[in-house]
């Protein structure tokens, strides 16, 4: 029996869309994945680290003599100028209040140097006498020798007297002094703690200079306190003269040299400011993370090339982010490191070609926390599987995540 074209249409109708729902059911969907586009440009290796700001030069001001500071007569945030602007007034400390018997033995010391000073005047009025009576002598001895009636014997006896007579006077007038100065000192013990005039003036006070021209970044002593000579009273610095300071481990210091770039980020303003890698301490120290693991720490100080008027504001001991470039190239083939992966001692990618995944095996050489340098095994242009996951293998189906529909 001959079959109707109608019939036959029908059929191969039936065929296609049975053959249709097979492939349907048994192909193999396409895996979603992120591409990156393997390219040429520059690459940083950057050790990053946190930091804070420092003036360079900061002057303590401290108390010369032992006294009562008065009350501060600059604040924090003051200007102040070089031998110009009184910045701490020192007042002398008064004598103690004595006690019973400290005063009693004060007194009977003040008795004891003027009764010394009266023996001292005594003996001074005695040599004084004694000398009047040898120069009598010796002009009497000298006229005698003139007229040839005393021998040269005599006047030399005579002359010799009166040179011992002028030391005893001499002598005795020391002593005047000394006696006169026991006294003094004896009598200063007796004096009380007093308010006069000249100390309600301030002229008794010593009176503190700035140092240099700058701004006052802190005041120790603000209200009048008794202090000690050496006890710190202010400190005066130059804000526009910063620098940086950061600790960093002992083994990424070792990899920096003088002069390296940094960034300085994250200081409070719209954009990076520039500085440079001065020295590193020549000792570490031991601290203590916040994990409890001791490290190895050296301080690193940093020149901060940008003029004050691009950094407003920044002053002493703020915080700020760094970004310390050790190594840069302006020409290199890089990789994200999500996208690579290593078996062994070998490192692979997977590569997107003609929908399809392909291993590829890669030498890369310096990695920074994103990107990784490609030295072989990848060309530019080349797109790369990112964070391939276990359905990712050799021939399997991809299609990129962001043209999925």
């Amino acid at each position: 029996m001959a079959l109707k074209p109608r019939n036959i249409g029908f059929a191969a109708l039936a065929v296609l869309v049975l053959g249709t729902l097979l492939f349907i059911a048994f192909r193999t969907e396409p895996v979603p994945v992120d591409l990156h586009t393997v390219k040429r440009g520059p690459m940083q290796i950057t050790i990053n680290a946190d930091g804070k700001t420092k003036i360079r030069e900061i002057y303590d001001v401290a108390a010369p003599i032992t006294g009562t500071a008065r009350r501060a007569p600059v604040a924090v945030g003051d200007a102040v100028i070089e031998g110009d602007t009184v910045v701490a007034v020192v007042e002398p400390a008064a004598p103690s209040l004595l006690d019973t018997r400290t005063r009693i033995q004060a007194q009977a010391a003040v008795s004891e140097a003027e009764a010394s000073l009266r023996v001292a005047e005594s003996q001074l009025r005695k040599t004084e006498e004694d000398l009047d009576y040898v120069q009598s002598q010796y002009q009497r001895a000298k006229a005698l020798v003139d007229r040839g009636v005393a021998s040269f014997t005599r006047l030399e006896s005579a002359a010799q007297a009166l040179s011992a007579s002028e030391a005893a006077r001499d002598a005795a007038l020391s002593g005047l002094d000394m006696a006169s100065g026991s006294l003094e000192r004896a009598r200063a013990a007796l004096i009380e703690p007093t308010s006069d005039d000249e100390s309600a003036n301030g002229t008794c006070c010593v009176q503190i200079f700035a140092p240099i021209t700058g701004t006052v970044l802190a005041v120790d002593i603000v209200s009048e306190r008794p202090v000690i000579a050496g006890a710190r009273l202010l400190s005066i610095g130059q804000t526009g003269d910063l620098e940086i300071v950061a600790d960093l481990l002992s083994s990424d210091a070792v990899r920096l040299n003088p002069g390296a770039r940094v960034y300085v980020e994250r200081w409070g303003g719209p954009a990076p400011l520039e500085a440079r890698l001065r020295s590193a301490d020549p000792a570490a120290r031991t601290k203590v993370s916040a994990l409890g693991i001791e490290e190895q720490r050296v301080d690193v100080d940093f020149d901060l090339l940008s003029l004050p008027e691009a950094r407003p504001g920044l002053g002493d001991g703020f915080s700020v982010f760094l970004r310390i470039v050790e190594w840069e190239a302006e020409d290199v083939v890089q990789i994200p490191l999500s996208a690579v992966f290593r078996e062994g001692e070998t490192w692979f990618t997977f590569v997107e070609a003609a929908g399809l995944a392909r291993k590829v095996e890669i030498e890369i050489g310096l990695k920074n926390s994103t990107m990784a340098q490609v030295l072989s095994g990848l060309e530019p242009g080349a797109r790369v599987i990112m964070h391939p996951s276990d359905e990712i293998a050799e021939g399997v189906p991809v299609r990129e995540r962001s043209v999925l529909k």
